[in-house]
């Protein structure tokens, strides 16, 4: 919006123009409004009650959240959704896509929790209308994707540490970038389960494509990176801002001991961006390596799921994984700052990746 303000009103601030300064302003203001406007949100869902669901499956003393609002993903949506439209450049197609799956997963997951609230129970949108939504609009993305973009570059999928790391895989990218979409997203909701641990991974591979975008735009730092050369991607760096900020506001009120959850209308919809900027840049594979924690506590579930109906025995304790730790009497504040690191260091092994060969 300032870019056109500058543009058709003649204010003369081409300061705005520096990139920099916009993901600087992007991120402050997100996250002001974050803080500003989530101790509202809060007491109006104190007020009517619209408070966590605890599943019956899960750690006994989870219990004792039981009376903490949810829902907390609104006023993320919101400040990011704010933040983008006062900075980035709004004639990039790019921008437009990433707000719209934010948008339409925030729905569905706004859905999700109000079902769980009504009912009071943790089951929620039924499964398979879930996963029929989510995938529905994520193949109508991957479309608008495909048909903005050139198909021999469409098809390319960049591999980290590898020396030729570009590989053409044609309709296989379809069905990649698809999985991707859906899979980020859940691996996100799936990790929202103690405080604070799901934003602050969130956080870091976010400010991990920050920096790649950054790169991407410029021809020569893209080539001596051997990442892929995408026109205006740093324009994503300050809708990363945006999403950074938001989340540091966020987290004020997330972190141990939570006074508000995201529910599935914040995580969701962070794991529905996070996959589609990695599409955009083309970073499907890296977004596996940076999204380390995402993987390992989606993975987790999996081989629980087929441990117990091939064994019919119990991998874990409790999966996802967190929980695992829990039922092993780790306390909860230890297992989030540990998870933070490991998904710090996930984030900086796939940066090095980039330049390794």
């Amino acid at each position: 919006m300032l870019i056109f303000l500058n543009k058709y009103l003649f204010l003369n601030m081409n300061i705005i123009f520096y990139i920099p300064y916009r993901m600087i302003l992007s991120l402050l203001t997100s996250f002001f409004i974050s803080l500003y406007m989530m101790p509202y949100l809060i007491c109006f869902l104190e007020k009517y009650k619209k408070f966590q669901i605890i599943r019956h499956n899960g750690p006994k003393k989870h219990y004792l959240k039981q009376n903490i609002p949810t829902m907390g993903g609104i006023i993320i949506i919101f400040s990011i959704f704010f933040s983008t439209m006062i900075y980035c450049n709004l004639s990039n197609i790019d921008i437009w896509l990433i707000i719209s799956i934010l948008i339409t997963y925030g729905i569905i997951g706004f859905i999700d929790d109000y079902k769980k609230i009504k009912h009071k129970n943790s089951q929620g949108l039924k499964l398979i209308w879930k996963y029929f939504w989510m995938s529905i609009y994520a193949i109508f993305l991957i479309y608008i994707i495909q048909y903005n973009t050139p198909n021999i570059f469409f098809t390319q999928l960049i591999i980290p540490f590898h020396i030729k790391n570009t590989f053409e895989v044609y309709y296989l990218y379809i069905f990649l970038s698809y999985f991707v979409i859906v899979g980020t997203s859940n691996a996100v909701n799936l990790t929202d389960g103690l405080d604070g641990l799901a934003i602050m991974p969130v956080i870091f591979a976010i400010s991990g494509f920050a920096l790649i975008s950054l790169f991407s735009d410029n021809i020569n730092n893209s080539n001596y990176l051997n990442i892929a050369y995408v026109k205006d991607s740093s324009e994503l760096a300050i809708l990363c801002s945006a999403i950074i900020g938001s989340g540091l506001g966020f987290l004020w009120f997330n972190s141990y001991p939570a006074k508000i959850f995201m529910g599935d209308v914040g995580s969701l919809s962070l794991g529905g961006v996070l996959g589609t900027i990695a599409i955009l840049l083309h970073q499907q594979l890296l977004l596996v390596i940076m999204g380390g924690i995402f993987v390992c506590e989606a993975i987790s579930v999996i081989l629980q799921i087929l441990s117990f109906k091939i064994r019919k025995k119990r991998m874990f304790k409790m999966a996802p994984i967190h929980h695992h730790y829990e039922e092993k009497g780790i306390l909860e504040p230890l297992i989030i700052v540990r998870v933070w690191i490991i998904s710090f260091i996930f984030v900086l092994i796939g940066l090095i990746s980039l330049k390794v060969c």
